[in-house]
């Protein structure tokens, strides 16, 4: 273990490889460095197939100062994440020329730190917003389409536009009548429900942000629900998750989603008792 104060030393140090910092002071510019060599681990070569963390190697009895730091970088991404804002004006304009009108409403949330401690409050719509689609007098539909932000909103403001541009095209040519498209804030998956009930629509999907992982910040879920109302429950709706480039792409997202809608209204059922028969993705 050594000491670094001088100028000198601390350039060197910063462009040197050092495999584990013990004490960093940015006022004295003073490193304490532990020398001890990284250890590697012998699954090291399995990491090539997953994002997941595993085989770290160490350095000393501790981890190397660049996994730490990743972790650390990561860890304040997914924070990020649960705080991020559904960004309305770039959903309304790249969703415009899409097909069904914009409809944005809000759930009975007030705030961020209410929507974490009051999750049955994101489930249900504001009586304002309630009241604005009880208004409406769009027809029946076969489909509602909704997006809401949920746990991640920098997902669904990156992800949501590039699915639905997939989706609708593919659904019109099928002729597929949809209910105008709902942008929610601090909304939770079941308040698509409540929308879909509102709007009379058949049913109804929601593209919405899901909890952030240490490698997955922006990981989006869609969830279909058919014959939505309030008060139905998880086994109701069928689900596809990890949507995003790195999880599962666009085009095979819309894909499965053609799928489960086609099957939905075949059969006119959802949840546990449709089963997804299509071929492995890929395969």
């Amino acid at each position: 273990m050594g000491s670094l104060q001088s100028e000198e030393s601390w350039e060197l140090a910063k462009n040197q490889h050092v495999t584990h910092v013990k004490t960093v002071s940015f006022h004295t510019k003073t490193l304490i460095l532990d020398m001890n060599p990284v250890t590697s681990d012998p699954w090291e070569n399995l990491r090539q197939f997953t994002a997941a963390r595993i085989a770290l190697g160490r350095s000393g009895h501790s981890l190397p100062t660049d996994v730490l730091l990743e972790f650390q970088r990561d860890h304040a991404q997914a924070r990020d994440a649960v705080y991020s804002e559904l960004d309305i004006a770039k959903l309304t304009e790249e969703l415009a020329g899409v097909g069904p009108p914009i409809l944005q409403v809000q759930s009975q949330v007030q705030n961020r730190q209410q929507y974490l401690q009051r999750p049955d409050w994101g489930r249900r719509l504001s009586a304002e917003s309630r009241k604005q689609l009880e208004n409406q007098t769009y027809p029946a539909s076969d489909l509602s389409i909704v997006i809401a932000d949920g746990l991640s909103a920098m997902a669904v403001n990156t992800h949501a536009v590039p699915v639905v541009q997939r989706l609708i095209p593919a659904l019109l040519e099928r002729n597929w009548s949809l209910a105008p498209i709902c942008l929610v804030t601090q909304g939770r998956v079941a308040i698509a429900d409540e929308i879909g009930f509102l709007l009379h629509a058949q049913t109804v999907v929601i593209l919405i942000g899901e909890r952030p992982g240490l490698s997955s910040p922006d990981s989006m879920g869609a969830y279909l629900t058919f014959q939505p109302r309030p008060g139905l429950t998880d086994e109701s709706r069928n689900c596809i998750s990890n949507i995003r480039p790195a999880g599962l792409p666009y085009d095979q997202a819309a894909e499965k989603l053609l799928y489960l809608l086609t099957q939905i209204k075949a059969r006119q059922l959802s949840g546990v008792y449709l089963k997804d028969e299509s071929p492995l993705l890929g395969g």
